[in-house]
């Protein structure tokens, strides 16, 4: 079992900054690949960025490639979302999900491979 909390959305206007946290407790083989989802109303939660806590290595969505930036605390079981140069489609709820790494080898970049998640943080970005 692994738990996931994130915090730090807001509201900001085009072209502005965020950071996003992801605090990571429970079984620490459940959260060896860590990610990142996003939902806008009436869309499908979409994947943004994921991690995996032994390589370093990281994933990105193409619409938020070279604008946001997926790192981590390992010391503090976090896990973080830099997002640069917000537009207004960035507007969703953001998700923080956990997983074994196997389940992401093994299943890809997609909601089904994660099996914890967090309650979201709101992110509105205004024109």
């Amino acid at each position: 079992q692994a738990q996931v909390v994130e915090s730090g959305g807001g509201s900001v206007q085009a072209g502005g900054s965020l950071r996003l946290s992801c605090a990571a407790s429970g079984n620490t083989f459940s959260r060896k690949c860590m990610g990142w989802f996003r939902q806008a109303p009436g869309k499908e939660r979409e994947a943004v960025a994921r991690i995996y806590r032994d390589t370093g290595t990281t994933t990105y969505a193409d619409s938020v490639k070279g604008r946001f930036t997926i790192s981590l605390d390992n010391a503090k079981n976090t896990v973080f979302l830099q997002l640069n140069s917000l537009k207004p489609d960035d507007t969703a709820m953001y998700y923080c999900a956990a997983a074994p790494k196997q389940a992401c080898v093994a299943r890809g970049f997609v909601t089904a491979a994660f099996s914890y998640w967090g309650q979201g943080t709101q992110v509105t970005v205004s024109s």
